[in-house]
């Protein structure tokens, strides 16, 4: 089975991206990846393919018929640094039927369907879990896997009318670089669509617009047996700035739906320096700067208790709601769920709490929605995939390619 074994492969290469890095992309997985993917493409026979300076990988269906716009598929290929990928071993469950997954590297785990209630939805499905040690990289191999397979069916079968279809591999967007070397004149499509969504039948139209907050805080270390008027202990003082932000409203711990949140993720440093790392998300991006000036009021408070510290809020933007951006070429979605009603599956315009390449690159001028690509439990051990959803999103993407040749010939 030709999805099985393409997503087992691609998924057990380690693409982890990493916050800390300074390099672009931030490890040398992603680049050596992509240059396995390159060397397979061009076996396969895609055009154009081209693997740039930054890691970055673009190829090109060609078109079998004039006159329609260029659409673009993307991916990324990093996986998330928040679990280990180190060693993926991918657990394949053939045919499916709703019984309690157990992770074989780690049997204390288990994916329970009471406890995960997705897994109801897929009886009779192959699943492929992680096991247990690691995460899985369906976020976005699962996506990766079904733009290879669906590129790779239009080459065998130019009889289809399409237009051209430019495929883009992307590095580091799970730590929010995906575009910051990718822009529209490098990708040269007129609408493009990421598969970086969940189960079937979802459409992404909206995402959160997103900030970070790096909070510094510096010290003043002296001998501990010495330190009466004269320590300053900063990391007293980051515990106490994270225990002044909001604990029953504004975290991913009591929010859903359209509800922002601020969440401090990242705490390290000592007596002299330390560092908290907070990301704001919000669906309006003028709340970004309410959770901003909140931050910043709680810095004043703390400078004003401890005036011989320094103590620095800086924010850095991130991604941006692709609601507006897509409102300017409407074909985009139109067009998506009059592919995925073709297929007789209704679909759901839904909101995505995170951000995807799509984000960036809607605020750029590419209205570029996401889609369903079969991705469940991500950035977790007990991630787990489909193959029978990465075939409907192969599916659904030569659906879409019919549906901008009819719709643009018509």
């Amino acid at each position: 089975m030709a999805t099985l074994e393409r997503f087992c492969r691609y998924a057990s290469i380690n693409t982890q991206s990493d916050e800390e890095a300074k390099a672009y992309p931030s490890t040398p997985t992603q680049t050596e990846f992509n240059r396995l993917l390159q060397k397979e493409l061009i076996e396969v026979g895609f055009q154009d393919v081209t693997l740039d300076e930054y890691g970055i990988l673009t190829a090109t269906v060609p078109a079998t018929c004039e006159g329609v716009p260029v659409i673009a598929w993307l991916a990324h290929v990093d996986t998330s640094p928040e679990v280990s990928a180190v060693n993926i071993k991918p657990q394949v469950i053939a045919n499916y039927q709703g019984q309690i997954i157990t992770l074989p590297g780690d049997p204390a785990k288990k994916l329970d369907p009471e406890e995960f209630p997705e897994l109801k939805t897929v009886i009779g499905h192959t699943l492929i879990t992680t096991d247990g040690t690691t995460l899985l990289g369906s976020d976005c191999k699962s996506g990766l896997t079904a733009i290879v397979e669906a590129g790779e069916y239009l080459l065998k079968h130019p009889e289809i009318p399409h237009g051209e279809i430019r495929l883009c591999f992307s590095v580091d967007e799970e730590i929010g670089a995906g575009t910051l070397h990718l822009n529209p004149e490098r990708i040269k499509a007129d609408v493009a669509y990421t598969l970086d969504g969940g189960a079937t039948g979802m459409i992404d139209c909206e995402t959160f617009s997103a900030d970070m907050a790096t909070v510094t805080i510096e010290g003043v270390n002296t001998h501990p047996a010495h330190g009466k008027g004269h320590m300053v202990n900063a990391l007293r003082i980051g515990a106490d700035f994270v225990a002044r932000m909001p604990k029953t409203t504004l975290t991913p711990e009591t929010s859903d739906d359209r509800l922002g949140f601020l969440h401090p993720y990242s705490f390290e440093g000592s007596v002299a320096h330390t560092e908290i790392k907070i990301i704001l998300r919000d669906f309006e991006t003028a709340a970004l700067g309410e959770y901003a000036q909140l931050l910043e009021s709680i810095a004043q408070v703390l400078r004003a208790e401890n005036p011989k510290a320094t103590i620095k809020v800086e924010i850095k933007r991130q991604y941006r709601n692709m609601r507006e951006g897509l409102a300017k070429d409407p074909r985009a979605l139109e067009y998506a769920k009059e592919a995925m009603q073709s297929l007789g599956v209704e679909p759901k315009f839904t909101i995505i709490r995170g951000g995807t390449d799509g984000s960036g690159l809607t605020e750029m001028g590419l209205p570029t929605p996401n889609l369903s690509s079969g991705q469940h439990n991500i950035h977790s051990y007990y991630e787990w995939t489909s193959v029978e959803e990465m075939e409907e999103t192969k599916d659904l993407l030569l659906a879409i390619a019919k549906v901008w040749a009819e719709r643009s010939r018509a």
